[in-house]
């Protein structure tokens, strides 16, 4: 079994009401990705992603585009020690 990484991402531009938490818990489900995604009071969204380096990397990237009605200016992306999220959820 390959090794566990963790990656915190900051998403910035038009990315809340546009769908794009529901989005991003769909995609990381597809990808067997366990973490959350929830919108900061600053307008931006925040998003821990756990799983296999391909996985989680494949996240990062989605992110850089995010749902259909998304307009992604930025992506922040620091990685972490793994803390054994389960399963996937949009924090509110």
């Amino acid at each position: 079994m390959s090794e566990r990484v963790r990656a915190r991402v900051f998403v910035s531009g038009r990315v809340q009401g546009v769908y794009y938490r529901a989005n991003t818990r769909d995609a990381a489900r597809a990808r067997d990705v366990d973490g959350w995604v929830r919108n900061l009071p600053d307008g931006r969204v925040e998003a821990v992603f756990e799983g296999t380096e391909d996985a989680v990397e494949s996240m990062v990237e989605w992110c850089r585009t995010g749902s259909p009605a998304a307009d992604v200016r930025d992506v922040d992306v620091t990685t972490e020690q793994p803390e054994g999220e389960s399963g996937f959820v949009v924090r509110r």
